[in-house]
């Protein structure tokens, strides 16, 4: 008759249990052994190219990532870098774009994709603006990023865009500057409202806001009867807008013959002179 020890028992079962947790440890660490290998640097960035064609933005850049963590003093590095950039900007992760860019440009700025990586730094915060009204920061940055884009690169392939893109933001800026200014003069804080159109037409002159601007300090001048600088913001419309509506009205405001006008004056005169010159032949 066998005689069994109930302490061998519990012995027996804790020891298998030990060696089935060590077991599935050892398996789950050879399975990211696996996963950590380091693959031939082609295969890696032509697998992140197959997520960007597979539509999965986001697995890309940190497939891109990847490479230039397994083959940092490769050439594909550096091209991955920028390619991790442009997948989190498809995947409207921009905060992460803007930080990969940032190092792009510090560690490349003589690279071939330097340009680029100035234009996607724009766009990223262009795509992020929502409501100048409300909060006019990322139109400001995207404002200057552009800036400094077309600063760089006059010249560029991106310069076309870039300055569309700037002038827009320009305008929306402008556009609150103007829609404070508005309110103040109907409000007939009248200081206040030229500090406004001042602001536009000294930081956004490329803004389509400017006629209206130098028309509304007309008006701001009139009435606190500051006849020399009234004259003087007109005579900036006549120059820069002389077919512009808003300087029209601030001609008349002035009681000031437009341009146009003293050109068909000009030409009556001559005809009519030419007329009185044909009767004597």
């Amino acid at each position: 008759m066998t005689i069994s020890n109930p302490y061998s028992s519990a012995v027996f079962a804790a020891l298998l249990s030990l060696f089935l947790f060590f077991s599935a440890c050892s398996s789950n660490q050879n399975t990211d052994d696996l996963d950590q290998i380091d693959l031939p640097v082609d295969s890696l960035y032509n697998k992140a190219l197959d997520s960007v064609y597979n539509g999965n933005p986001k697995e890309a850049a940190s497939l891109f990532e990847e490479v230039e963590r397994q083959h940092p003093y490769s050439s594909w590095a550096v091209k991955s870098q920028i390619m991790a950039a442009w997948a989190y900007y498809e995947a409207n992760d921009y905060p992460r774009a803007l930080s990969t860019l940032e190092r792009f440009i510090e560690l490349y700025p003589a690279h071939e994709d330097a340009e680029y990586a100035y234009y996607l730094r724009a766009l990223c915060y262009y795509e992020q603006i929502v409501d100048v009204e409300r909060d006019a920061a990322m139109t400001k940055r995207s404002m200057d990023a552009f800036s400094e884009l077309l600063r760089r690169f006059p010249d560029g392939v991106y310069a076309q865009d870039g300055q569309l893109k700037r002038d827009l933001a320009s305008s929306n800026l402008a556009g609150k500057e103007m829609a404070v200014g508005r309110f103040y003069l109907k409000q007939r804080y009248v200081s206040a409202a030229i500090n406004r159109f001042q602001t536009v037409t000294d930081k956004y002159q490329t803004s389509n806001q400017v006629p209206e601007a130098l028309y509304r300090l007309t008006v701001a001048y009139n009435m606190m009867n500051l006849d020399d600088e009234a004259e003087r913001a007109l005579k900036v419309a006549q120059y820069n807008f002389p077919n512009s509506p808003w300087t029209e009205k601030a001609e008349a405001l002035m009681g000031v013959a437009s341009n146009s006008d003293e050109t068909d004056q000009k030409k009556r005169v001559v005809g009519s002179i030419i007329s009185r010159i044909n009767i004597f032949k």
